[in-house]
């Protein structure tokens, strides 16, 4: 049982004071602040979705936010509330094809992935091609410019003759939500022993620009009517 100066110690220590030192106060206390509750964002895993939800107004948290994060993420957020927190009411994350650049991969492997993970274009039908019909092991270097090299390739019903690798290759993998053009960008080929081969970037990301100003404007003209009366505003 408590006494009586137990309780007046216990009255003491919830009644934080505000002290003065040299001109700055001090609280005689840890003081937490509760914050305004915020709820959990709504996942959706294609833009069409996100669209969906923001002209059905389910919620009523307009206006919002919508900012492009990345090629591959979207979010809707609120304006500050009292704690000068944002509320993140929806976010669209891609589902992506997964392609590991810089690694190689065996020539079945790497033809498979060309097919399923990036969109037809020249440079991939030329990828192919090579990849498609390599008759031997051997990958060579020609040339004096260090970075060309060849195989052995079919190139006719009966006919094998000495191919050189497209290089650097223009490609369009899949890296961004699908409702959007997906960018094309530079890559160098290269083959080695096995035969294997792999693709690396060679745009430095600029891609990424790209896709991020692709996704923008699909938003804008798909939310154009909530924009013009100011209850959506898309940034990127």
């Amino acid at each position: 049982m408590l006494n009586r100066d137990a309780l007046e110690y216990l009255s003491e220590q919830g009644q934080p004071e505000i002290i003065e030192v040299n001109g700055q106060q001090y609280s005689t206390r840890n003081l937490f602040k509760v914050l305004e509750p915020t709820p959990a964002p709504l996942i959706v895993r294609n833009l069409s979705g996100l669209v969906d939800y923001l002209k059905s107004d389910f919620d009523g948290h307009y206006p919002l936010l919508v900012h492009v994060v990345s090629p591959d993420e979207v979010t809707a957020v609120s304006s500050y509330n009292n704690d000068y927190q944002r509320k993140e009411i929806i976010r669209a994350e891609a589902l992506l094809p997964e392609f590991r650049f810089g690694s190689f991969y065996d020539a079945e492997s790497f033809n498979i992935k060309l097919q399923s993970v990036f969109v037809a274009n020249e440079d991939r039908t030329k990828l192919l091609k090579v990849v498609g019909n390599i008759k031997e092991e051997a990958v060579r270097q020609v040339g004096d410019d260090g970075v060309s090299q060849s195989v052995v390739a079919k190139t006719g019903v009966a006919t094998v003759e000495d191919v050189k690798v497209p290089n650097p290759v223009l490609l369009a993998p899949y890296r961004t939500f699908v409702e959007v053009d997906q960018p094309e960008s530079s890559f160098v080929f290269r083959m080695k022993d096995g035969p294997s081969a792999a693709l690396f970037e060679a745009d430095g990301g600029a891609w990424r620009n790209d896709a991020i100003y692709n996704v923008a404007t699909y938003l804008a003209e798909e939310l154009n009517e909530l924009i013009e009366v100011g209850k959506i505003v898309v940034i990127a």
